[in-house]
Order: structure tokens, then sequence, then C-alpha cells
């Protein structure tokens, strides 16, 4: 079956930096765009970034535009979440998704406070 397993979270100081990995299993990896989602404690969930079945077309909320950074590698079937100058307001839980499979894994929880 389809499994989405997010890595990578933790507690950050503001400014600072994580990335987060997405281990994909159970369907074809590269027939699929990737995204990351967040959802802050009270709030719905927000699309953060996706990237296209090869990587070719990336697109970002304009919340991290410049500060984040989707990737995927087809041969290990995983995402990845490059976060740089993170802030308070990223707090959140970080899930990934495939396109058009509604399966979400656990999620991430990714924590920044000094």
């Amino acid at each position: 079956q389809v499994q989405l397993v997010e890595s990578g979270g933790g507690l950050v100081q503001p400014g600072g930096s994580l990335r987060l990995s997405c281990a994909a299993s159970g369907f074809t990896f590269s027939n699929y765009g990737m995204s990351w989602y967040r959802q802050a404690p009270g709030k719905e969930r927000e699309l953060v970034a996706s990237i296209s079945t090869l990587g070719g077309s990336r697109n970002y909320a304009d919340s991290v535009k410049g500060r984040f950074t989707i990737s995927r590698d087809n041969a290990k079937n995983t995402v990845s979440l490059q976060m740089n100058s993170l802030k308070p307001g990223d707090t959140a839980v970080y899930y990934c998704k495939a396109s058009y499979i509604d399966v979400w894994g656990q999620g991430t929880q990714v924590t920044v406070s000094s």
C-alpha cells in the first residue's frame, strides 16, 4: 500500500535551517508530482511547495518563496524540502503528498523558536 514517511523536523532558532525528507513506497514514484503541505495549530493545512514528476517544474507558496527549496530523487523515491531563514510562522507539522493519491503520512513537527 502507499506509504509516506516524513522525517527531519525539530526545534530550530529563527534564522536557522532544516532539511525535511519524505520516503515514498507502494506506488510508481516517478509518475507522480509531489508536494509538501503544513498545518499549524488551529489553522487549515496549506500547500507549501510542489514539484513535477521529473523536477523540471517547482512552485512555492508566497510565504516561503526564496527561503524553501523542494527537490526529489526518483532513484531513491524521496522528496525533500530544504528550509532556510526559518521564521516562527513556519512552525507547523509538515507532510508530503503525492498528486492524486489521497494518502498522508504522520508528518514531521517543525518548531521555530528562540
